[in-house]
């Protein structure tokens, strides 16, 4: 009997020495020393038209390379583990000695109880236009406010991967801080906590903004199988899922209906006559004081990178209200 291939994969590799490079750096040598692997596609933008949610995603956890397929990704990133031994990175070269590997089935749908997820980086919420939103709405309203983003996330992911959600989506947030870390100079704006839902979700896969440089990767609270990351605190005695009620204070939904609109992006105009204004006043960085602990590890100019599946043209669709 044929066996039937995961919905997700996520592959842990175990390197001789601490991996210290970017997401990108990691794609870079995928794409240059296997350049005939099937994964290629997924990471030099090939696929960004036909998959707007990145089916192969490459993290930096705790200097530890994470490479997670989804659906189309998953046998991808099996073949190229079968050819990986070693990574040049020009200035230094990596061993891998060995990796783990988590399979996942039954993932991208609702149940009926409520299931903690944590985010282990920054969850870019807003985009330059809820930003905007955001600054008006009350403190009360605020977490409702990112429930439905949140849950706008879901919904996007669920159609992506084809799966048919009727049901309600149920949504929790509870994040650190309700004033948002500003990433970048573009209007973003990212938070630290947890969420519950009814929705089954594998661990280290991004949501909202900024998925492709590393942000908004989440880590299931709910399945004692997950692939821990070393040094981490979490504790498999903590995993439970809750019995989902309706009346709980915070908790809202989001129904299909709530899908955002993903449009093709407009060309821009070429203005004749006019000469472009440089803007000095945003060339300056931003430092994330709040965020040092979560955010080391993610290197916010990977403009490059960041285009492949995540414009900021597509994020302002996925995050409109």
């Amino acid at each position: 009997m044929e066996s039937i291939a995961p919905e997700s994969i996520i592959v842990r590799l175990i390197a001789d020495k601490p991996v210290r490079k970017t997401p990108y750096q990691v794609k870079g040598v995928f794409m240059k020393q296997f350049p005939n692997e099937s994964i290629v596609p997924y990471l030099d933008g090939s696929f960004r038209t036909k998959y707007l949610y990145p089916r192969v995603q490459v993290k930096i956890l705790n200097e530890q390379i994470y490479i997670i397929g989804l659906k189309e990704g998953v046998s991808p990133v099996l073949s190229l583990i079968e050819s990986i031994e070693t990574f040049n990175f020009g200035n230094i070269t990596i061993r891998i000695e060995k990796y783990d590997i988590e399979e996942n089935n039954n993932q991208f749908i609702t149940t009926e109880k409520l299931l903690r997820y944590k985010f282990i980086t920054p969850w870019v919420a807003l985009n330059k236009n809820t930003s905007g939103k955001y600054r008006f709405v009350t403190d009360q309203e605020k977490p409702l406010f990112l429930n439905k983003l949140l849950g706008q996330n879901l919904l996007f992911l669920s159609k992506e991967l084809g799966s048919d959600i009727k049901s309600k989506i149920y949504i929790k947030i509870g994040v650190d801080n309700l004033i948002p870390e500003k990433i970048d100079e573009n209007g973003w704006g990212a938070f630290i906590g947890e969420f519950k839902t009814n929705y089954l979700l594998p661990s280290y896969i991004g949501l909202g903004n900024g998925i492709t440089r590393g942000y908004g990767t989440l880590f299931s609270l709910n399945n004692p199988k997950s692939l821990i990351i070393d040094g981490s605190k979490e504790n498999v005695d903590e995993y439970s899922e809750e019995d989902l009620k309706e009346e709980e204070e915070g908790l809202s939904f989001v129904t299909i209906s709530d899908i955002p609109i993903i449009n093709k992006r407009k060309k821009p105009k070429n203005r004749k006559g006019k000469k472009k204004k440089r803007n000095t006043h945003n060339n300056r960085q931003h430092k994330h004081k709040n965020f040092k602990e979560k955010n080391h590890q993610l290197n916010n100019n990977d403009v490059d990178d960041e285009s492949r599946f995540n414009s900021a043209e597509y994020h302002q669709k996925q995050h409109d209200l």
